[in-house]
């Protein structure tokens, strides 16, 4: 049987969920081989990122998006979608994000590419 293992630094598109369980909530919690991410709708674009805040773990899948960015519910700091900043003043780590793509109304997720969305 071939191997069908990507070389290393190639992109591994593993499904996340299905696009239109977004419809019903902008903020969809999801497990990607054991790993707990979020996919976030905002606007036409899609992004996925760890679902525990880095500051103190809040659970991200309870945040609000708007206008590219996330606000923690916990200590209301915002991080920016597309590359995972955190808001001025605070001096804990980016978010951490993931390339998105869909195939088929479903969402596939490159998780060896941390930190960096399309």
């Amino acid at each position: 049987m071939p191997d069908r293992a990507a070389p290393a630094g190639s992109p591994r598109w593993l499904p996340a969920g299905r696009l239109e369980a977004l419809d019903a909530r902008p903020i969809l919690p999801v497990l990607v081989e054991g790993r707990p991410l979020i996919l976030v709708r905002d606007g036409g674009r899609i992004f996925a990122a760890e679902r525990a805040c880095p500051h103190e773990g809040a659970d991200l899948a309870r945040g609000r998006c708007s206008e590219g960015r996330l606000l923690c519910p916990h200590h209301l700091a915002w991080f920016r979608l597309e590359d995972g900043a955190v808001s001025p003043g605070w001096s804990f780590r980016p978010l951490r994000t993931y390339p998105v793509r869909t195939l088929g109304g479903v969402i596939e997720v490159d998780l060896g590419r941390a930190g960096s969305a399309p």
